[in-house]
C-alpha cells in the first residue's frame, strides 16, 4: 500500500511539473534565463529542475505549495554541498521521506550536482520596505 502512495504521489507530481511550468512561462517568471547563456552543468540543473522539482519547489526554488514551511521548503539559495547532501541521504535511505526518497533514487549523481547547483546559484534580493514605500512615486 505505501509503495502505491508513493507511486501515485510521484505521479502527480511529475504531471503537476509539467502544468507548473506551463502556467509559470504564461506569467513571465520564468524566462530571465535563457539557456544558451547557461554553463552545461546549469542547464542540464535547469532541465532537470523542471521535470522533477519544480512541482514542489519551483523553478525558481520558491516553495509551489505548501508555502514557506517544512513540509516543502524553500530551496532559493541554499548552498550546494547542503543540497548535495541531502539529496544523498534521501537517496540512500539515511533519511527517508515517501515523496523525495523515491525522486531522489531516480537521480544519478551527476544529476544531484546539477540541480544542487542550479538551485544554489539562484540569488534573492533582501530590501527595506520602509525604505521602497518611503519613496515618492513620478
Amino acid at each position: 500500500m505505501k509503495l502505491i502512495f508513493s507511486l501515485l504521489s510521484l505521479y502527480f507530481i511529475l504531471t503537476g511539473s509539467l502544468l507548473a511550468d506551463t502556467k509559470q512561462a504564461e506569467t513571465g517568471s520564468v524566462g530571465a534565463t535563457i539557456s544558451k547563456n547557461l554553463t552545461e552543468e546549469l542547464r542540464k540543473g535547469k532541465e532537470k529542475v523542471q521535470t522533477i522539482c519544480s512541482a514542489c519547489h519551483g523553478l525558481d526554488g520558491v516553495a509551489a505549495s505548501g508555502g514557506n514551511s517544512v513540509i516543502i521548503p524553500n530551496l532559493t539559495a541554499q548552498h550546494k554541498d547542503y543540497l548535495i547532501a541531502k539529496l544523498k541521504d534521501y537517496k540512500s535511505g539515511k533519511v527517508n521521506h515517501p515523496q523525495m526518497t523515491l525522486i531522489a533514487q531516480m537521480l544519478t549523481d551527476d544529476e544531484i550536482e546539477y540541480v544542487s547547483e542550479w538551485y544554489s546559484r539562484i540569488k534573492i534580493r533582501i530590501f527595506d520596505p520602509n525604505l521602497i514605500l518611503a519613496k515618492p512615486s513620478n
